[in-house]
């Protein structure tokens, strides 16, 4: 067995330890600036005065600020994902939040008054040369007009959230991430984190999986009643405050915040759902190769051979550097910072959390990635997904702080795009039998980015509508949700067992961040379509790619793919994606073809 990584991130480009002197400073500081800053703007924005000059500067001196007070909050945050069972660390976590919130609440003026200002008056000052770089910033936080409170109930929001829903999302990672699954086989019980019970599903042996399975249910279960009790309060939490802000459906702030209409949505998710028999057209198929009389759901991710490669971490990194490189050097360049320059964190150990993610942190620093690192060949891929968030976040900070970050769909963009390009390097050096596999291994990540998130979306939908028309929701009745929407996407291919009924439980984004989910099936036909683009303009797409990720979030959605000439709005676009998917489903039945003549021959 490969050993495992013990690769750490250095986190000293924020700070040195949870007792540098330079946090309490950037909060003091950031205390002093954001008082004189409210001296300065109060009144001034939501005016008929104001001028384009003024709100410029305003702007800018708000982005500064915000930059800099920030940065206390990314380190603790990332020092809590790598142990949410130190108690230090969660109050230290929680102490950044408070002192964020205090110097926050005299900020909030600010966003009010952009909010309520002359309609007339601001779309005059966006003509003016000086707010070009702002126009975007200003013209999406003015989508939420009709959706803020007064200045005095904002800050009450604001200071309750502290107790209020992050303290129960906190809770909810610390109790995920310090279960213990008990896996039994072979005769012997092992404790593992969650990360490595997922893991366990992808065993090529069926009583491991089996037991991995078991073990995660039981896990669950045994905190079912916290986490449920955590679901209901945060989607109730969501509901009052949907109301009080005065959005129609649950989702609608989701739809502003990423700057997509509701019915590009219905379409990205209306369209992956008719295409669900592409699922089960894969799975019959796999049902059959491994010889199972029906498949569970602890064998949606079954190896197809007893044979599984381990790939070393070093190995990894040459994998996906060389991966990069071939699209582009710049890719590749910036990608290979990460490993040089420690920003990623990869070993597995007690306390941290599980999945995976990049964090941007702010365009004068440096973005850090966060992984579980098992030496997976489908470990190579969630490296080489964040890796793709992490060039994104690199060639973004030409951006100012308020155009650093792009809206949650086009975040998925580059992470899916490295993704691919990882998968087409492993395809290229693979035998006939690993070239099987990590087809088998693609199609099942593309399904639980499609139609796995479409179904998780369709799920939160129902679980949030539940919620407010029947009040508190029972762990069996949104389990029930649950299982009846997971299952519609393998129609009668997988059979979901009662244990798969629970596993809503421990889903962060669910948590975290309500209806996030949908902007990873966008994401990823995006991107299928979008590297069927490059595949047949080869050297003339990168550079286009690349200047596309700078941009960062300076545009909507909309306006920056319209510069590679994509449509979102056209059903034609999001059908290309998946048909490039009926593609790879119809490459990997010829590959089985041609595999099985080659096990004729052999016998023969």
């Amino acid at each position: 067995m490969a050993k495992k990584t013990k690769v750490r991130w250095d986190l000293t480009s924020l700070y040195d330890s949870m007792d540098d002197p330079r946090i309490e400073q950037t909060l003091q500081d950031g205390l002093r600036r954001a008082q004189e800053f409210a001296e300065r703007y109060r009144g001034r924005i939501n005016s008929d005065e104001l001028a384009a000059q003024t709100l410029f500067e305003a702007v800018r001196d708000f982005e500064s600020l915000q930059q800099d007070v920030d940065k206390p909050a990314y380190y603790a945050s990332l020092l809590f994902s790598t142990d949410t069972s130190d108690p230090a660390r969660g109050a230290f976590l929680q102490k950044i939040r408070e002192r964020a919130t205090e110097i926050s609440v005299h900020l909030i003026f600010f966003e009010v008054e952009l909010l309520e200002a002359p309609e007339e008056r601001i779309s005059v000052l966006l003509d003016d040369p000086i707010l070009a770089q702002y126009k975007h910033f200003i013209k999406s936080t003015r989508l939420f007009r009709e959706h803020h409170l007064s200045e005095p109930e904002e800050r009450l929001m604001e200071e309750k959230a502290n107790t209020g829903s992050r303290a129960f999302s906190r809770l909810f990672e610390e109790t995920v991430s310090n279960i213990p699954f008990k896996v039994e086989h072979d005769g012997e019980t092992e404790v593992v984190t969650e990360p490595e019970v997922l893991a366990l599903l992808r065993n090529p042996k069926r009583e491991i999986r089996r037991a991995a399975a078991g073990s995660l249910t039981e896990g669950l279960q045994s905190n079912s009643r916290t986490l449920t009790f955590i679901f209901n309060t945060l989607v109730q939490d969501k509901a009052v405050n949907d109301r009080l802000r005065r959005y129609s459906f649950p989702e609608q702030a989701r739809h502003l915040s990423n700057e997509l209409d509701p019915e590009i949505v219905e379409l990205v998710v209306g369209t992956a759902e008719d295409n669900y028999d592409l699922v089960a057209r894969y799975y019959r198929l796999k049902r059959k190769i491994l010889g199972l009389d029906k498949l569970t759901h602890y064998d949606r991710y079954a190896p197809l051979f007893e044979t599984r490669k381990e790939v070393p971490y070093e190995r990894a990194k040459e994998i996906i550097l060389q991966s990069f490189g071939a699209f582009s050097d710049v890719i590749a360049e910036r990608a290979a910072e990460f490993f040089d320059k420690n920003w990623i964190d990869a070993e597995v150990r007690k306390g941290k959390r599980g999945g995976a993610f990049c964090s941007y942190i702010t365009p004068d620093l440096h973005p850090y990635v966060f992984v579980n690192y098992l030496n997976r060949m489908d470990d190579v891929k969630t490296l080489g997904h964040e890796l793709g968030h992490g060039v994104h976040a690199s060639l973004s900070r030409g951006q100012t702080y308020v155009n650093f970050h792009g809206t949650l769909p086009l975040a998925e963009l580059a992470s899916t795009f490295g993704e691919m390009l990882v998968f087409d390097s492993l395809v290229g050096d693979a035998d006939l039998d690993d070239k099987m596999a990590l087809y088998a291994e693609k199609i099942e990540d593309v399904f639980a980015t499609v139609f796995r998130q479409a179904a998780m979306y369709r799920f939160e939908q129902d679980l949030h509508n539940a919620r407010r028309q029947g009040g508190e929701q029972t762990t069996d009745q949104i389990s029930e949700i649950w299982q009846r929407r997971i299952q519609s996407m393998f129609l009668d291919s997988v059979e979901l067992g009662d244990e798969h009924k629970y596993w809503w439980l421990y889903v962060g984004h669910f948590i975290e961040s309500p209806f996030y989910v949908y902007a990873y099936s966008f994401g990823e036909l995006l991107v299928m379509a979008l590297y069927a683009k490059y595949q047949r303009e080869l050297e003339a797409f990168p550079p286009k790619y690349i200047e596309m990720l700078r941009a960062g979030g300076s545009m909507s959605p909309h306006d920056l793919l319209s510069h590679v000439d994509i449509d979102i709005k056209q059903r034609e676009f999001w059908q290309g994606g998946l048909n490039v998917i009926r593609g790879i489903i119809e490459r990997f039945e010829e590959i089985h073809g041609e595999w099985i003549d080659k096990k004729l021959e052999v016998r023969s």
